[in-house]
């Protein structure tokens, strides 16, 4: 769970970064794109989690994680239709808020990775 709490941390901190290096673009809608993209996919992070937890403790998938993957899948189709039938969002700006989310999860995972390889060495060096 502390690689989600890093991922959230530090995908606000470059999102809100963003969205102000792009409030000075002549796009009105990119800030809020980004936020908007930005904050869907952290939220789909933090689903993904939980579904992977529960998933970790059966190996088969049972009904209630394919259902709450797919109800996940669902409302973020849902809101980004909505968002874009009332011409709020800019898919360009949503695009790249999930691609900051995207980087930042392989980043921290390659990173915790790294850390977890270095420990089973060292781990293994004191046998």
């Amino acid at each position: 769970m502390n690689l989600i709490k890093r991922i959230h941390r530090q995908g606000t901190i470059i999102l809100i970064c963003l969205a102000a290096v792009s409030a000075f673009y002549e796009w009105k809608k990119l800030p809020l794109s980004i936020l908007v993209g930005g904050a869907l996919g952290l939220a789909n992070i933090k689903g993904l989690a939980w579904g992977l937890k529960d998933f970790a403790v059966s190996p088969r998938p049972n009904g209630k994680v394919v259902f709450l993957s797919f109800f996940r899948f669902f409302m973020i189709a849902f809101i980004l239709v909505v968002l874009a039938i009332l011409k709020l969002i800019n898919f360009v700006g949503v695009l790249i808020g999930f691609t900051v989310v995207f980087i930042l999860v392989i980043k921290e995972g390659l990173r915790a990775a790294k850390e977890s390889s270095v420990e089973n060495v060292t781990d293994d060096a004191k046998q």
